[in-house]
């Protein structure tokens, strides 16, 4: 390579480049409000972001790729445990993480302040940041669901077990979370009617059970559940 071609090649390289990165800077500019959803920031989801900042919760955990590695990152928390798991956790992380090798500072958060954070919670989830975690990701959320299926079938107990958030905390085959403990075999462990009494009210049945009462389920959901996990053996 001549010296009269290697400069051409390095000015037209660099020019290009220097171009594109500038295209691709203005589009994403032009596109900020949609993308992110800025017409839906509410005086909630402004003072849910001023709660994360209050009690330094990118310490722990990362939102878009910021923050600490310690915790969970928190970009789709409200599509993986719901607005109830996100509470529970917070106001009770002793008890949610009791069991956990991770576990969660009690911060003090106020019962006004927690909507406040959810709405935040909810707002970053809808950000279209091109599947970004992986693990949080429609199609992450795909495979995860044929793991599912795989592991336990296609029941209507099953789907509800990934609908109404249980997945969220509990895991099957190695799908799901790690704040309660995991699932499998433990239709070897209880029956169906000890689940159709511990769904609604766990400390009705266990005492110091450490799983919030899922109070919103119907009764035909709840049969359902009970169905499905007092078959996992």
């Amino acid at each position: 390579m001549s010296k009269k071609f290697a400069f051409w090649f390095f000015l037209i390289g660099t020019l290009s480049s220097t171009a594109l990165f500038l295209v691709l800077t203005a589009d994403t500019h032009r596109q900020v409000k949609v993308l992110t959803n800025a017409d839906k920031l509410s005086e909630d989801v402004v003072a849910g972001k001023k709660v994360w900042e209050k009690y330094n919760c990118n310490d722990c955990h990362t939102i878009l790729g910021f923050g600490g590695y310690y915790a969970p990152d928190m970009t789709k928390v409200y599509r993986r445990i719901g607005p109830e798991g996100i509470s529970y956790v917070v106001k009770n992380p002793e008890v949610a993480f009791k069991d956990s090798w991770r576990k969660m500072p009690r911060t003090g958060i106020t019962d006004e302040e927690v909507p406040q954070l959810i709405a935040f919670l909810k707002w970053v989830d809808a950000i279209d940041n091109n599947d970004w975690p992986p693990q949080d990701s429609d199609k992450g959320a795909r495979r995860r669901d044929l793991r599912l299926a795989g592991a336990v079938g296609m029941s209507r107990g099953a789907a509800l077990f990934k609908e109404k958030g249980c997945i969220g905390c509990h895991s099957l085959e190695g799908v799901g979370g790690d704040i309660g403990p995991e699932l499998d075999g433990i239709g070897s462990e209880h029956d169906r009617e000890f689940f159709r009494k511990y769904i609604p009210n766990p400390q009705s049945v266990v005492p110091d059970s450490t799983m919030p009462a899922q109070n919103k389920l119907t009764a035909d959901e709840i049969d359902a559940l009970a169905d499905f996990l007092s078959n996992l053996k």
